[in-house]
């Protein structure tokens, strides 16, 4: 009866019950600490919101990635209408330069559009004020064509001989590119055979004034050398008019230039970009689906 009504008094003061909550916090492991409240870990959820992140990641890095494709097929399909205006413009170049020679007008406006159309004149030369463009190469398509791909060239160094030519009909004088002498011939005393004299007629293409490009030289007047054609300049020089042929192959005369100097060719490398960029596009397209696709459950 004593252990009973001592039982009964622990329980009421509520000592009964701790052997059992101590069992129990043993069984899972933590420690009985005075004052130290349980809480739920937080693991779970760090580890979701790592997740989450890596997947906001790796879907920016997807799309991201994704704009070289389709930049490669925008540019590929930018350099298809690059090239079917690039055909566009030789065949109209080559309908130009095969076309009958017609009179040379006298309006320098109307010029402006008759870039490498023949045309004739007659008249005669003014050999005492001959100008130079070098240095220059023959134009020669076959030794060309025969020498594709070399590093090295056998072709002569020379210059381009301009000379005044006074037109009878229209009253004027323009400059005519004579053609192509080597340097050793390009002092006039070495081809007196070559000094046309009297009035000829001539068939030329039209060319008409250049900016000097990167890399190439200044003009030195002075010296009578001139790296690009600068009409204005040559004129005021020669008291000729800023108007300027090319004379064809059949002026040349023995001991004087070689004419057909004028090279008309235009690039055409857009058959090569297109592939370039289409096979970019291509290739980056497989490595995109392969690591993003191919791995999305259900793909």
């Amino acid at each position: 009866m004593a252990a009973a009504a001592r039982w009964l008094v622990l329980r009421a003061a509520g000592l009964g019950r701790a052997p059992a909550r101590a069992v129990r916090r043993s069984v899972l492991g933590i420690a009985a600490r005075p004052g130290l409240a349980w809480r739920p870990s937080r693991s779970g959820s760090s580890s979701a919101e790592a997740t989450a992140t890596k997947t906001e990641d790796d879907s920016f890095l997807q799309w991201f990635l994704l704009l070289i494709p389709v930049t490669a097929f925008g540019l590929g399909t930018w350099q298809v209408q690059r090239r079917k205006w690039k055909l566009k413009l030789i065949a109209e170049l080559e309908s130009r330069v095969l076309a009958e020679p017609i009179p040379l007008p006298a309006d320098p406006v109307e010029l402006k559009s008759l870039e490498y159309r023949p045309v004739k004149v007659r008249g005669h030369f003014d050999h005492s004020k001959e100008l130079y463009m070098m240095p220059r190469t023959l134009v020669d398509p076959a030794r060309e064509a025969r020498e594709a791909g070399r590093l090295s060239s056998s072709a002569e160094s020379g210059a381009y001989v301009i000379t005044p030519f006074y037109c009878t009909a229209l009253g004027i004088t323009i400059l005519v590119n004579r053609g192509f002498v080597p340097r050793k011939k390009v002092s006039p005393d070495t081809r007196q055979k070559g000094q046309v004299e009297g009035e000829v007629d001539l068939v030329g293409m039209v060319r008409l004034t250049e900016s000097r490009k990167p890399f190439v030289p200044e003009n030195d007047p002075e010296r009578n050398h001139w790296h690009y054609r600068d009409l204005a300049a040559m004129a005021r020089l020669t008291g000729a008019e800023p108007i300027f042929i090319d004379a064809d192959f059949k002026s040349t005369v023995p001991g004087g230039p070689i004419g057909g100097q004028t090279r008309v060719t235009l690039r055409n490398e857009h058959l090569q970009y297109i592939l370039t960029w289409y096979g970019l596009c291509a290739a980056t397209s497989y490595l995109w689906f392969q690591k993003f696709i191919r791995r999305t459950p259900g793909v």
